[in-house]
Formats: structure tokens, C-alpha cells, sequence
């Protein structure tokens, strides 16, 4: 019997992507989980993955990924330091080191983040398509932050983001939400044909330890919040809630709790009164399998983000089954908490009404039952293939449309107005 193999000049070659993230695990942000699990996601569906690191220097592989360290070093590192012009450092690094990588091995896309815009420098060479990613931006996460300083870099971080997101060659969104904010925020196309929506998906650790957890026994009501002491993140609002409880024990009307804070240190809660100290354990970081066991242990998690651009916290909170204590400010805590029923959504990012939603649920034992069953019931909608996928098809896209603007300026056609400045 013979066997037609394919004509190996008519295989398409692997794809060759560069993604650039500031930091890997066990830095514990969204930013740093999502991208290992990018990066992983396109690899398994076929793609050759160089990922380009700010938190080390030196070369390591992850699997099949190749793990390239470029933080700022000598006269990259002073500029850092600096205000507003500091937000040049870390893109001048990573092109410095995509392009000795290029001459050795030629990109096809490389993909980055528009949190601080890391890919601005690769975006103005136009050599390599990029791809912009959109996190939330710096203008909504650092938007209450009353400094000269800190308001001078917001403007300037603002500015390089809506440069490299215009510049770039395809966008891609977690959410429509988040897209239509993206665009209107930095002038983009909404999402469409130029701005693809892609959901993130989690680990395979998470997924398999999380099908398997039951659900924790009664006794003293476990909260778990996982994220940064930032207004962002609503970490204000959980402590000002924190403390309400911590007077509801004290007067006997709500039995003693505890809540594990992820991420943060005692310096971030030495404001809080002794009683509700008293209630919190703080881990300022943590491996997997350990922040996996805090998940487990939680009753309840608590996410009462502002913003968020798509809340990686809410699905690995589905993926364990657990009910979720999040703020209807947020778009996607609408989408993924509210409209599955997954958790109570607070109606404002304030103390008060994070209390009174966390009360609902520490009190009644049936409604956390039926909050952790549609959890449960709402969990894996994101898978790695998927996301591998979908990310693959924006990227061809993305290099398609950025060889038809060359092509049509080498004719003295502008190029496509969608993206470009």
C-alpha cells in the first residue's frame, strides 16, 4: 500500500513569534500568568516561541519555550529611574534584544502587551508586524493617583501605549467590552476584522486541581483575594470592608473569619485597626501548587476590581468552584460573575457595599452552595487550544495586513488608516 506524504516545499513553515511580557511566574500578576499561558497556548498549536522577559537576564527553556532575559542594564537601567522619559527604557531593551534575536532567527509577529507599551520601539522600526495585546491601560489603572510625579508618567505612559497600539498590526481584546474601550481610548478600530476577541485560558495545573476540589466543610469562613494593592484592584474598598466586618465580630453579630490576601505585605495593611488585622493572613508571594491549596481553603473569593480587562482571578475562582464576591463596576465582572451567577456583585467599589456583599454570602450557607454550583457550571469556557488558535489566526491576519500597507506605500497609497497614526 502506498502512503502520499506531503510535498515538504509545499508544508507552510512553523511560525515564528517573539512575545514580550515584563515578568514570568512566580511573579504573581495577571500580565505574567496570562502571558506564560499565550506563549505555551501558541507553541501548542505549532508556532516556534521566543519569549522576551524584563525580570532577568540569561537564556532558560520552558518546554518548548525559549525564555530570553532582557531587563535594562547600564545606561537602559539609569533611564528607567527617570520620569516619563523612564517609560523608554524597557522598550529600547526589548528591541534591542528581539533584533540580535531576528538576525540570528527572523520573526514572523511578535506580540506585546500595551500595559507600558513594551513592543512602542518595535512598532516605529516596522521591521517585525507587531501585535498589541490590550491589558488595562495606564491611563484606568493608575487614574487616582494624585502625584505630580505619578501623573506626569500616566501621560507619558498613555502617549507610548496609543503610539504603539495605532502603529501596531492587529489588536487583540480579552472582551468585546474591553475592545470598545481599547478604541475608544486610543483611537483603534473597535472589535472586527483588524481587532480580534480572544479569551484567556488557564493553566492545565489550575484546571485539573480545580475539577477535583470539593467544596471546603462549615466552620470559620475562609476569603481569598488574589491581586496588588492598587485602586484598581478595589484593595482600598476590601479593607475598608475588612475593617466593618472586623466591628460586626467584635459586637458579636457575624461569627470570626479570616482573609488571605495574595500579593500584598503588612506594610499595606499597618492602617487597619488591631481587630481587623487580626483577621487577615498576607502572602506577598507564593508558588502555584500553594496558591492552587489557597483556593481550595477559600469559601469565598473576594474581587472587587474597578477594571479589569478580563479577570483572570474570576475564571480560576470558576475553575474551583468557588462563589465570588466582585463590584459591577467592572465590565467583565458583569459578563462573567453577574450573568452566570457565579457570585454577589457588589453595586459600587466602596467598603460599605463590599461588606454587605460579603456578608450575604458568610451568612447563608445555601446561597454560597448555589453561587458555587453556577460557578462551577460556568468554569472552563476558555481553553489553551482555543486561545492557541484563535491567537495563530489574528497573527496571520496581522502579517497579511501589514504586507498589504507596505505594499500599498512602496505604491504611494497611504496605508490603512484602521491602525496606522
Amino acid at each position: 500500500m502506498s502512503v502520499n506524504l506531503p510535498d515538504p516545499k509545499q508544508v507552510a513553515p512553523r511560525l515564528q513569534v517573539g512575545l514580550l511580557t515584563w515578568a514570568l511566574p512566580p511573579e504573581k500578576s495577571g500580565l505574567s500568568r496570562a502571558a506564560l499561558e499565550i506563549a505555551h497556548a501558541v507553541a501548542e498549536a505549532g508556532a516556534d516561541v521566543r519569549v522576551f522577559t524584563l525580570d532577568r537576564t540569561g537564556r532558560a527553556q520552558d518546554g518548548v519555550l525559549d525564555i530570553i532575559g532582557c531587563a535594562p542594564a547600564g545606561a537602559l537601567a539609569m533611564l528607567r529611574r527617570q520620569a516619563a522619559i523612564g517609560h523608554l527604557a524597557a522598550p529600547l531593551a526589548f528591541r534591542k534584544a528581539v533584533l540580535a534575536e531576528q538576525r540570528h532567527r527572523p520573526f514572523d509577529v511578535i506580540e506585546a502587551t500595551n500595559w507600558y507599551a513594551p513592543g512602542a520601539a518595535i512598532a516605529a522600526t516596522g521591521a517585525i508586524p507587531l501585535v498589541t495585546r490590550n491589558s488595562t491601560p495606564a491611563a484606568i489603572s493608575l487614574a487616582q493617583d494624585p502625584t505630580l510625579r505619578n501623573r506626569i508618567d500616566r501621560a507619558a505612559a498613555t502617549l507610548i501605549e496609543r503610539i504603539a497600539a495605532r502603529r501596531s498590526a492587529g489588536l487583540i481584546s480579552n472582551t468585546a467590552a474591553h475592545g470598545a474601550t481599547i478604541a475608544e481610548l486610543y483611537g483603534v478600530p473597535r472589535p472586527g476584522p483588524r481587532h480580534a476577541v480572544i479569551g484567556l485560558s488557564l493553566p492545565q495545573a489550575i484546571t485539573e486541581r480545580g475539577q477535583r476540589a470539593a467544596y471546603p466543610a462549615d466552620g470559620p469562613i475562609e476569603l481569598l483575594f488574589v491581586g496588588r494593592n492598587e485602586p484598581r484592584k478595589g484593595f482600598d474598598a476590601l479593607l475598608d470592608a475588612t475593617t466593618e466586618l472586623a466591628g460586626d465580630v467584635a459586637a458579636g453579630r457575624l461569627a470570626p473569619f479570616r482573609l488571605t490576601l495574595v500579593g500584598a505585605e503588612d506594610a499595606d495593611v499597618a492602617g487597619l485597626p488591631a481587630d481587623a488585622r487580626s483577621l487577615l493572613r498576607l502572602y506577598h508571594r507564593v508558588d502555584e501548587p500553594t496558591l492552587h491549596g489557597l483556593f481550595e481553603q477559600a469559601h469565598v473569593v473576594v474581587a472587587p476590581s474597578r477594571y479589569e480587562s478580563f479577570g483572570l482571578v474570576y475564571q480560576e475562582a470558576m475553575m474551583f468552584g468557588r462563589p465570588i464576591v466582585a463590584c459591577a463596576e467592572d465590565a467583565s465582572a458583569r459578563l462573567f460573575v453577574g450573568d452566570s451567577g457565579a457570585g454577589v456583585l457588589a453595586g459600587t467599589c466602596s467598603g460599605a457595599s463590599v461588606a454587605q456583599a460579603l456578608r450575604l454570602l458568610m451568612t447563608d450557607a445555601p446561597l454560597r452552595a448555589t453561587h458555587a454550583a453556577a460557578s462551577r457550571a460556568a468554569s472552563g469556557q476558555f481553553t489553551r487550544r482555543t486561545l492557541g488558535e484563535q491567537t495563530i489566526a489574528a497573527y496571520r491576519s496581522a502579517i497579511a495586513s501589514n504586507g498589504r500597507s507596505k505594499r500599498a506605500s512602496s505604491s504611494g497609497r497611504a496605508p490603512s488608516a484602521a491602525i496606522a497614526p
